[in-house]
């Protein structure tokens, strides 16, 4: 995935753009993997699958060498799968947080939510403006 064609969220959260069955790919920016250093475990529970999880809740963590924290959802949606690669290879994170570090794949309960996110231009603001 393009990092330029995704929406970010002010959590860090990065999600694709939808499909024509209003699937979409979330995962955490560079931005986020950078500042939380070398991940070492991911905790996102395969009963989430199936589950209805509101914008802004958490899905899980993400634990770095560092620090751990919460993973948040972009918008709402219902969890369809987890990126199963990062339970035994969380580096994937911070070796390709948009293409093989994606976490989860959504389908997505309120396409308005999308479409509030930030582009790419202004989360590159966001975050400049954050440090």
């Amino acid at each position: 995935m393009d990092s330029n064609n995704l929406m970010y969220s002010k959590n860090h959260e990065w999600i694709g753009s939808p499909n024509e069955k209003n699937q979409a790919y979330i995962g955490i920016t560079h931005f986020a993997q950078n500042e939380l250093g070398d991940i070492v475990y991911l905790d996102v529970e395969n009963s989430i699958i199936g589950t209805k999880i509101k914008a802004e809740n958490s899905f899980g963590t993400i634990e770095a060498v560092k620090t751990v924290s919460d993973l948040f959802m972009p918008i709402s949606g219902c969890i369809l799968e987890i990126n199963k690669k990062l339970l035994s290879q969380p580096e994937l994170i911070n070796k390709s947080p948009y293409q093989e570090g994606w976490i989860i794949r959504i389908e997505i309960l309120e396409i308005k939510e999308y479409h509030q996110l930030m582009s790419s231009e202004e989360y590159h603001k966001y975050i400049q403006k954050s440090n």
